[in-house]
């Protein structure tokens, strides 16, 4: 079983003393190709492609100039450890044990627009390329034509190895979108998480980004896999809920939340 995350704009690459067996990225050269077309970018262009302030496409500008082409784990941390934001809250992978993280290596994968797909031990450096932009490429116009053959080989590759071949899409849409999933052989669910809001449940971007981290948390923590492990999650006071779920789209609702 695999379980499909998104990665996040925010970033934390203060040093970690954990000694963990960290891993390098397995679409590294493609990642390095890429980068080399993106380092031409001025600032001015980066601000347009990605809709950023002035400030932040200096920073991304910034990333893209000092990402080092050769391979250099001093200069990197893994992925699980140095994305932050609504996922990675949930994920809260600082408090997972060197065990867990390790066992999640196993089991999720990261989509990503310059890194393609990375496991949680994987070292990046510091980046800021969504799926979505349109960067043209020697493959295309955009990171889609970049990533998507690329992406849905290496996944039908470790599918292959695995014990049973069901995908969990905990992405979202904008970057689960980079894979070819009439070629992938595996089923594919996809969780929706839907907090109460008056007399309705509905999915609440905040909250549903949070609940995926905590169900990939709930994978790795419980060692469950397959259609029951997904059905049992309760974490954050969500609930599976029968009347709303279809089979490759497991509904859990909340009613109130403490967060």
């Amino acid at each position: 079983m695999l379980i499909l995350l998104s990665p996040a704009k925010t970033l934390d690459f203060t040093p970690t003393e954990r000694d963990l067996p960290t891993t390098k990225p397995a679409l590294h050269t493609q990642a390095k190709q890429l980068t080399g077309v993106a380092k031409g970018l001025s600032v001015e262009e980066v601000a347009k492609l990605m809709n950023l302030s002035d400030n932040l496409a200096a920073t991304a500008h910034g990333y893209l100039q000092d990402w080092k082409a050769k391979w250099d784990p001093a200069a990197a941390k893994p992925a699980a450890l140095a994305f932050r934001g609504d996922v990675y809250q949930g994920l809260d992978a600082d408090t997972l044990t060197d065990k867990q993280l390790i066992r999640a290596q196993d089991q999720i994968r990261i989509l990503s627009g310059l890194y393609g797909v990375l496991r949680p031990l994987d070292l990046i450096q510091p980046y800021r390329l969504e799926m979505g932009r349109k960067l043209a490429n020697p493959r295309g116009k955009d990171l889609y034509a970049w990533w998507s053959d690329r992406v849905t080989d290496t996944l039908n590759r470790e599918l292959a190895e695995s014990k049973d071949r069901l995908i969990v899409n905990l992405a979202s849409n904008e970057y689960a979108a980079v894979i070819d999933f009439k070629r992938l052989d595996a089923e594919v669910v996809t969780p929706v998480f839907k907090d109460k809001k008056g007399d309705a449940y509905k999915v609440i971007s905040f909250f549903a980004k949070r609940a995926r981290g905590r169900m990939a948390r709930h994978f790795v923590r419980s060692r469950a896999s397959g259609r029951r492990a997904i059905e049992s999650f309760d974490a954050g006071g969500y609930a599976h809920c029968v009347e709303q779920s279809s089979a490759d789209s497991p509904v859990f609702l909340r009613d109130s939340s403490a967060e």
